[in-house]
């Protein structure tokens, strides 16, 4: 059986390690995707951690994450950012997956922002933008909450009728529409990967409700709504996913789109800060 009591002290360590290399105890967790790192420009006052050096949390080797906490200001508010993130496709459990998330709750966090590289199954989408996420679908054939549960942590059987805060949702609309930037808003559908879809399975996707498809984010929102922090997920549309006229994709071609379109993404996220 899992051991919960291990796990509840190593995400200690961890905060008690956080908490002496930097005086900052975030407000906002802004967890950034595939390409998507130049949010990180935006925060004031930077001060980083390598992931390699805190207690408990694992190494990224995901192409496109640096693997590291960047601890700052933005617009004021004390944020957090996640340069880089864990995937269920690189071995680690969900367990693993979404420590970094116990943690953020421990230091005191309120918001997770959370963005990702997406393939667009919607044929209304257009490639190269934004699309905020209103709802997913749990294709991973496992959760993060599968085990013990510690009752300080969240509920044995947490709510999930709004994953994604609709508030948040809101204010993301409204920035994006000062800000010029062409948005969509839609389900997410979460698989392990390492593979991209096949023509069949993206067919099931759409059928089954889904307008996005990746390999992550799921795990941490459970989570993150577990503890009962607030959650807004931003997808960048890398690709056209659509089964009739699926193009052969490289991994390359994903994080080359999500990083002509972070700036538009780290735009509407920095002025969701501003508003909340």
């Amino acid at each position: 059986m899992f051991d919960m009591a291990g796990y509840t002290l190593k995400v200690n360590q961890a905060v008690d390690y956080i908490k002496e290399k930097t005086g900052c105890l975030p407000e906002i967790c802004i967890i950034l995707g595939s390409g998507l790192s130049s949010i990180a420009q935006s925060v004031e006052i930077p001060q980083e951690i390598d992931y390699a050096e805190i207690p408990g949390f694992s190494v990224s080797t995901a192409p496109g994450h640096k693997g590291q906490l960047i601890f700052g200001k933005m617009h004021g508010r004390n944020v957090v950012l996640m340069n880089g993130r864990f995937h269920y496709y690189e071995g680690y459990s969900m367990k693993e997956v979404t420590f970094p998330i116990r943690v953020m709750q421990m230091l005191g966090v309120k918001y997770l922002f959370v963005t990702n590289a997406a393939g667009g199954l919607n044929p209304e989408f257009q490639k190269a933008n934004p699309c905020i996420i209103t709802d997913h679908i749990n294709f991973f054939g496992d959760n993060p909450l599968v085990g013990p549960n510690n009752e300080q942590w969240g509920p044995r059987f947490p709510d999930m009728s709004e994953c994604y805060s609709k508030d948040l949702i809101e204010e993301a609309e409204k920035a994006a529409k000062r800000l010029g930037i062409n948005i969509f808003k839609g389900v997410y559908l979460g698989i392990t990967g390492p593979t991209f879809e096949t023509p069949a399975e993206l067919r099931m996707m759409r059928e089954f409700g889904a307008d996005l498809v990746g390999m992550s984010t799921i795990p941490e929102v459970i989570v993150a709504r577990h503890a009962g922090i607030k959650v807004l997920g931003i997808s960048c549309i890398t690709d056209m996913a659509i089964a009739e006229d699926l193009q052969p994709l490289t991994a390359q071609q994903v994080i080359d789109v999500a990083n002509s379109t972070g700036k538009k993404i780290a735009q509407i996220i920095m002025e969701v800060v501003k508003s909340i």
